[in-house]
């Protein structure tokens, strides 16, 4: 079966080969043992579920609370060809009924369903009078009270499995530490199943951190040489989001906001004007991005601290989701640190608890001053083997950029000392600034000797100081009153015996181009950007009129090996990543023509070469064998004929090469290409019985010309389908 699905994974789907993990999981879940995936954002989890709903006899059921990935799913799918429907609270009452027949006479193939839909009873009932296959729970963290974004009606979910014995489990989700993956095999009663976890490190995402200074300044600054680019920037507020959104608007920017406190309606609509690539930025609560199936999303900043590590690694994970370079930024402050704490002070017993954890993880991977892979990683129970990534702003920064701040260290540190470590960093530098504020002069501060000895510095860059101090661990915030008090660490600077080293100005990371460079893939640096944006203008208006995003058409990825080798026909074409059998059918000669033209123009030789050589490499397997098995899974030849854009002629010629090397096919689905009525059929039976099945000339003389080849090859072919079949029960009796 692993075979099928290599060849659904080529044809229909338009990929070569499969990620770590992919295939191992697919091949567990065809096995029929039960499964829990753990992989992050963007690494393939939705292949594992509907490769094998291809290969699956009966229907696989995909819950999911992420109502918004459903349309996404269906319109993605459906471009490849694949039949799949949802039924969720955003249809209306016609269209759920069309669905629900639809389902009820074997149209699809993939059922999406919101859990709250799943528990209804008319549903209930539906499923009861199917064959369900799978059962695949998507966003399997929600069952754990461990996990980030628990939700009590997923409990439920364990129950509801019982109601399909027959069915496989496939459980799912992208952040997951090990203690809430045993608590969803745990409540799932996954007795005897298998675990696949992925790396957690998406190698292709560049992780920053700057303290927070002008935010709006620091957004702009960054959205300065990615004017073309799609992004999202999460807020913590409403209001910081429609502020922020206003702002970037005024600055010319191409942006919308999306919150809770929007309708529906708008909601939905900047949602889709998102993906359609309407409008380059959203700016967004966390109530944005759940189920977001965006793959060219090339960046996301936190304008505001998220909550947890969890929330966090699924926010960036919406970021290079095509697999390209994508930048991700966030915004540090204390005082960002502190709101969190007041909304943590809120909760009460063990969800209080579970917060002040999360918030103690994400607080040490930000003021990490090594690899940022390292903290990450760790969290979520895997060890990252290198000392530098060359992917985050730590490992990026040139050494050279550190400059040594021992001195101003060993003031600001006595003056910490000198006021009995009750303050905060602001009060510090007021007292080294030498402020005659009236809290400084109550306290007496203004008589102790760090007083005015730092006025050759602005406030903010003391401030900043205190930041690299306790990234360097020799100061720490106290967790109660937020005064700032000194580490075991901090003994050996103020007595001379260790130097300060580091960066201040965290904003200024490393240089958007020097990234590029070090980050960016082969094909990726390499590209026709000229090319590229015809492309994509193609797609785009394409996409329009098809009513689609245009990623459902092609990925960013394809069109950039589409600008880098410049196919010139189909069959180089069809070995550009991403590119299968029922997207070249569809969309083939459109792109193709642009090409062609591009290349004429501008006098450019193309990269053909490369490709047919990868193409004849696939090729290489025996397609007659391919359609062969897949046809014995129950594929129609109409839906062979349709997946591999060819004629049923054709179709049938490939099983007729499989039949004759000894392989056994089903008679009844060959019979059923056939548009002859039953009379005329067993008319042509008879004839071939008469003259024999080895010429069809005799037949077509014998029926005085009235049945046309087509017919007789398809009637052949089931008769001699027929007799194998026979010969092959004799010889096993």
């Amino acid at each position: 079966m692993i075979n099928q699905a290599k060849t659904i994974l080529k044809q229909t789907f338009g990929y070569d080969e499969f990620r770590p993990l992919q295939q191992d999981a697919i091949e567990n879940v065809l096995n029929k043992r039960d499964t829990l995936v753990i992989m992050p954002t963007g690494g393939g989890k939705s292949l594992i579920y509907q490769i094998p709903s291809l290969i699956f006899n009966g229907i696989t059921i995909v819950v999911s609370p992420l109502i918004s990935l459903m349309k996404d799913q269906v319109e993605q799918l459906d471009a490849f060809g694949v039949p799949a429907l949802f039924l969720n609270s955003t249809l209306t009452v016609e269209q759920y009924r069309m669905n629900v027949n639809r389902i009820r006479s074997g149209q699809a193939k993939l059922l999406y369903l919101a859990p709250e839909t799943l528990m209804l009873e008319k549903t209930r009932q539906l499923l009861s009078k199917l064959k369900i296959d799978c059962f695949t729970i998507d966003e399997a963290h929600c069952i754990s009270e461990w996990g980030h974004d628990f939700r009590p009606e997923y409990r439920q979910l364990a129950q509801v499995r019982k109601d399909f014995p027959d069915a496989v489990c496939l459980a799912l989700t992208a952040t997951a530490t090990p203690r809430v993956q045993d608590d969803i095999q745990s409540m799932l009663e996954m007795k005897d199943s298998a675990r696949f976890v992925a790396s957690f490190d998406r190698k292709n995402l560049v992780l920053k951190v700057a303290d927070k200074g002008y935010p709006l300044d620091q957004i702009l600054d960054f959205l300065y040489t990615r004017n073309m680019q799609s992004g999202i920037i999460y807020c913590f507020s409403r209001r910081q989001v429609d502020e922020l959104a206003y702002d970037l608007k005024n600055n010319g920017h191409s942006v919308l906001p999306y919150h809770a406190g929007l309708s529906d309606e708008d909601r939905m609509k900047n949602q889709e004007a998102f993906i359609r690539d309407d409008v380059r930025i959203i700016v967004a609560t966390i109530a944005f991005g759940m189920g977001i199936n965006k793959p060219d999303v090339r960046f996301v900043i936190h304008h505001d601290m998220p909550q947890n590590i969890e929330s966090y690694y699924q926010q960036i994970g919406r970021a290079g989701r095509d697999g390209l370079s994508a930048d991700c930024l966030l915004l540090y402050s204390y005082a960002d640190r502190q709101k969190i704490e007041y909304f943590i002070g809120q909760k009460v017993g063990n969800e209080r608890e579970v917060a002040e954890k999360h918030l103690e993880s994400l607080i040490r991977f930000l003021e990490f001053d090594g690899c940022r892979r390292i903290p990450l990683m760790k969290y979520f129970g895997e060890t990252y083997r290198k000392s530098q990534c060359g992917m985050c702003d730590n490992c990026l920064r040139d050494k050279g950029d550190e400059e040594d701040y021992t001195i101003p260290a060993q003031k600001f540190m006595s003056c910490i000392a000198r006021t009995n470590q009750l303050y905060g960093a602001h009060h510090i530098a007021d007292v080294l600034r030498g402020s005659s504020a009236k809290k400084i002069l109550e306290k007496r501060h203004h008589k102790i000797s760090t007083y005015g000895i730092g006025k050759e510095w602005p406030k903010n860059h003391w401030v900043q100081l205190s930041r690299l101090l306790i990234r360097k661990g020799f100061v720490e915030i106290d967790p109660k009153y937020g005064s700032l008090i000194l580490t075991e660490n901090a003994k050996p600077v103020l007595k001379g015996d260790i130097r300060v080293t580091g960066i201040l100005d965290r904003t200024q990371t490393t240089h958007q181009e020097a990234s590029k460079q070090k980050t960016a893939g082969f094909v990726e640096s390499r590209f026709n950007e000229e090319l590229f944006e015809e492309l994509r203008i193609a797609r785009k208006k394409l996409a329009d009129e098809l009513g689609i995003p245009p990623y459902a058409i092609f990925p960013d990825t394809t069109l950039m090996e589409m600008s880098y080798y410049f196919p010139q026909d189909e069959i180089s074409l069809i070995g550009i990543y991403g590119v299968g059998e029922a997207k070249l059918k569809k969309y083939g000669n459109q792109f193709l023509n642009i090409i062609r033209k591009f290349t004429r123009t501008n006098d450019i030789k193309s990269r053909s070469r490369v490709i047919r050589q990868r193409v004849k490499k696939n090729a290489s397997k025996k397609r007659h064998e391919l359609i062969g098995k897949e046809y014995q899974s129950g594929k129609s030849i109409e839906h062979l004929a349709e997946q591999y854009g060819v004629k049923t002629a054709t179709i049938l010629s490939h099983l007729r090469k499989y039949l004759d090397e000894g392989n056994t096919i089903d008679p009844s689905g060959i019979l059923k290409a056939s548009g002859l009525s039953k009379r005329k059929r067993n008319m042509v039976l008879a004839s071939i019985k008469k003259a024999g099945p080895e010429f069809l000339k005799p037949v077509y003389e014998d029926l005085n010309k009235e049945v046309d080849y087509n017919e007789l090859r398809i009637i052949q072919l089931a008769y001699m389908a027929g007799m194998k079949k026979k010969s092959s029960i004799r010889e096993g009796s």
